[in-house]
């Protein structure tokens, strides 16, 4: 571990400023992207499209690019490209408003994520060893989801004082995109013997291929984790309950705020707590909650019991989300932590995709409520699972990050 015994060392803290600035950049706009789109002729139809075609682009290239840099034994360049694709991104989606135009910015946002997201990863798995893991990635989350409760306030702010004038706010989103990218000029990868592997050619796909050489362990913990997924949809449906019961799209981007604030005051607390009570009791506790919060949902109707569920639901973010990589990079070695990486968040991805078109569908039918009961109730079964393969597997030994 490089910084003489450091647990937040300089590339940990720069990585986590990085991931700061960006998110303030691409949160800014959350509030307003769906507005300003139909303010240039989007149908609501045309807003799904571009969504889905921008998140399977993240999602199928998350894989890709995490498995190119394992095999290029690089991480610096893909960090700096990725971020640097979704700043430039902002600034075109005000520029270019045919629909064309649109979907090719939306599009560069989104694969400069999935060119980032393994690298990134795979550069704090670098900087952590085994024992404290939950604290480098829960303090990384914590950052990264600050800047996600700080942008949309921002863009509150400006909407106050300059209503309905949307396109400026996409160059002002810029700004902190700039300095993120800037920021990545100061970090310093590790330094590692580079291993001999025989390479065939590189496919956009092969990194499917990792799934059977990865451990056991991994491949379970990925497999509980995915159905995991097929029940967790998109966080707009829990917004969408909200407005349901009649919040104003200012109190609704009011509780999202909250939401990640929680989720941003919590994630290094818990990573500290996860390597203490261990990393999969950690996530359990985590995946508990969301039961837990989904079941309440589908009941609820006051803003006070919103704000309870809300509380309840960034606790849950910050028990799993950073603390299911940290897991999986124990899981896995190092010289593939970016393909193992990339290989869960892309199925994911696909997976949330599908998972949101089934609960629009169920919500459409059967009403908000059952939505939520029955997702609450598949990740119950997912509970029961991981619960169960927890028992069974062990960390690998990272003896070389130690």
């Amino acid at each position: 571990m490089t910084d003489k015994g450091r647990i937040i060392t300089r590339t940990v803290l720069l990585v986590s400023f990085v991931s700061f600035f960006n998110d303030i950049s691409s949160e800014m706009l959350y509030p307003v992207m769906p507005i300003y789109l139909r303010s240039i002729g989007f149908s609501v139809l045309l807003i799904g499209m571009l969504e889905g075609i921008a998140e399977a682009t993240a999602g199928l290239s998350k894989g890709y690019f995490g498995n190119l840099s394992d095999l290029k034994h690089k991480r610096l360049p893909f960090i700096q490209a990725g971020y640097a694709l979704s700043a430039i991104s902002k600034p075109l989606i005000a520029l270019f408003i045919y629909p064309v135009w649109v979907f090719a910015a939306r599009t560069i946002d989104r694969l400069g994520k999935g060119i980032r997201t393994g690298a990134r990863d795979a550069i704090l798995s670098d900087e952590s060893r085994n024992e404290n893991k939950g604290k480098v990635f829960g303090f990384h989350r914590g950052m990264d989801t600050l800047g996600a409760a700080i942008g949309p306030a921002l863009a509150l702010v400006y909407l106050h004082f300059y209503p309905e004038q949307y396109r400026w706010l996409f160059f002002i989103a810029f700004l902190p995109g700039l300095t993120a990218i800037l920021m990545t000029f100061f970090i310093r990868e590790r330094k590692h013997e580079k291993e001999t592997r025989k390479i065939s050619k590189v496919h956009f796909l092969s990194y499917f291929s990792y799934w059977k050489q990865a451990g056991k362990g991994y491949r379970l913990v990925v497999a509980g984790l995915l159905f995991f997924t097929l029940f967790n949809s998109s966080d707009v449906f829990l917004l969408l309950a909200v407005k349901e019961q009649g919040l104003s799209d200012v109190q609704m981007i009011g509780v999202y705020i909250f939401y990640n604030l929680v989720f941003a005051l919590f994630s290094f607390p818990v990573g500290w707590l996860a390597d203490k009570i261990g990393l999969k009791t950690m996530l359990t506790i985590g995946l508990l909650i969301f039961v837990a919060v989904y079941f309440g949902f589908g009941w609820v109707s006051s803003i006070g019991m919103f704000l309870a569920l809300f509380l309840g639901y960034g606790l849950y973010a910050a028990c799993t989300d950073g603390i299911s990589k940290a897991l999986l990079t124990n899981l896995s070695e190092r010289k593939d932590t970016a393909t193992a990486i990339g290989l869960f968040t892309s199925v994911a991805s696909l997976f949330t995709l599908l998972a949101s078109s089934v609960a629009g569908l169920i919500w459409f039918t059967l009403g908000m409520q059952w939505m939520f009961i029955l997702s609450g109730s598949g990740v119950g079964i997912a509970v029961i699972y991981l619960f169960v393969i927890f028992r069974r597997i062990r960390p690998l030994n990272h003896t070389e990050n130690q």
